[in-house]
């Protein structure tokens, strides 16, 4: 298991402060996930909805931007320590395989309250190279035959296994660069190999419990596909015009009134 050592955001809380509502609510809700452009700008997620709720737990849509890169980056909410199966285009980030989002594969791990970010693929203990939009085709689960899972982020959440306690009643993470180009877009977004980057990690132990804590599904698209399926509204209003910004000639002079005599 790996624990990302990039630089962290710490979030303390004084666990026995929070009422027991909370507590259940972050088990329910363990983690927030983002997915974060090159210069540190959040892409705006489109949650699935039916009757008022998210829909199938926690699924998303957003859209891709060809050529560029992203982070993933994930907040634990709860007061355990969990492993998070990162899975992009259907593969595990740390080791390449085909996911299954189960426990015993290659996970991340978080400390309560803890925030890391994920770049890429990992290569080595010290390096991963970068996630960016691309074509399908151009994709890394391509390089292996697989469109399974094609344009999805996916994250298994798995508590820590807890030692057995008696009940006390006070306790309460290079493909060639020039695909990489805005252009015309295919049919489906895929996530490309790109280049390499620093990314220091070590090995921790961490048992996990058999079922995940929740699952998040993120579905990134191009565009045009998100304003064929109405995720997003592309029909632009026309603007109305401004007589003193789109009308404004210098050179006009005042006109005669209606039904003047000279």
């Amino acid at each position: 298991m790996l624990n990302n050592l990039k630089p962290i955001f710490i979030l303390f809380a004084i666990i026995w402060a929070l009422p027991s509502h909370a507590q259940e609510w972050n088990e329910r809700n363990p983690v927030d996930i983002e997915i974060i452009d090159e210069r540190g700008r959040v892409f705006q997620q489109y949650p699935l909805y039916h009757e008022g709720h998210r829909r199938n737990g926690n699924k998303a849509y957003l859209q891709a931007r060809k050529g560029k890169n992203y982070t993933i980056r994930v907040r634990n909410r709860t007061q355990r320590r969990v492993g998070l199966v990162i899975a992009v285009d259907g593969r595990n980030i740390i080791s390449g395989d085909k996911s299954y989002l189960k426990p015993n594969e290659r996970m991340y791990i978080l400390n309560p309250y803890q925030q890391a970010t994920y770049d890429g693929w990992r290569t080595d203990k010290n390096w991963v190279n970068e996630f960016y939009f691309t074509d399908a085709a151009d994709s890394y689960a391509e390089a292996w035959g697989d469109r399974s899972a094609m344009g999805v982020i996916a994250v298994a959440v798995y508590p820590e296994k807890q030692a057995y306690q008696p009940w006390r009643r006070d306790e309460r993470s290079h493909e060639n660069r020039a695909q990489r180009t805005p252009g015309a877009q295919s049919q489906a977004p895929g996530t490309g190999f790109g280049e390499e980057e620093w990314s220091p990690s070590r090995r921790v132990e961490f048992d996990p419990e058999k079922r995940p804590l929740a699952r998040y599904f993120i579905k990134y698209e191009w565009r045009s596909t998100l304003c064929r399926k109405g995720v997003i509204d592309c029909d632009k209003p026309r603007r109305p015009r401004n007589r003193f910004w789109d009308d404004y000639d210098e050179n006009r002079y005042a006109p005669y009134p209606p039904n003047y005599q000279n």
